[in-house]
């Protein structure tokens, strides 16, 4: 199945590509366009993407997390114009067990970040335009206290 689509991310459709009788532990993971970047306001994001590389890329990253682990992986990232709120990225990983299956989510996760040509241009409140760098660390003021570990 495709990676990249221009069409709302739909997590139900996603984790019943990954879900079978054998498969008892599903982990999803879902990246949401958030309303701020470096302490700036952003209204919306730009998604672009080398379309064929993307792909390629994507297909061996959920092959290596499904050799690496007992699992089966779906994942989707969206392209184009997205508000805030839109979800961008969806992965669902299922396995025998919770743990392989929140492993390869998290593997899965990374390596799209690290490695796909996916680029994201935000819009900022003041009217100005920014590349993304995705392997940049986030800065503190992006950085929630809800988004760290779990005591």
């Amino acid at each position: 199945m495709p990676c990249l689509t221009s069409s709302p991310l739909d997590l139900d459709r996603l984790v019943a590509r990954v879900v079978s009788p054998e498969r008892g532990g599903v982990a999803t993971f879902t990246g949401v366009v958030r309303n701020h970047h470096d302490g700036r306001s952003v209204l919306r994001l730009e998604y672009s993407a080398y379309d064929a590389m993307a792909e390629a890329e994507c297909a061996r990253i959920v092959s290596e997390a499904e050799r690496q682990w007992p699992v089966r992986v779906a994942l989707e990232h969206r392209t184009g114009h997205l508000e805030v709120g839109d979800a961008a990225v969806m992965i669902a990983a299922a396995g025998a067990h919770r743990q392989e299956a929140f492993d390869a989510c998290r593997y899965v996760i990374e390596e799209v970040k690290r490695r796909v040509p996916i680029w994201k241009r935000e819009h900022f409140a003041d009217g100005t335009m920014s590349w993304v760098d995705p392997t940049a660390r986030p800065k503190a003021a992006d950085v929630a206290p809800s988004d760290g570990p779990v005591p």
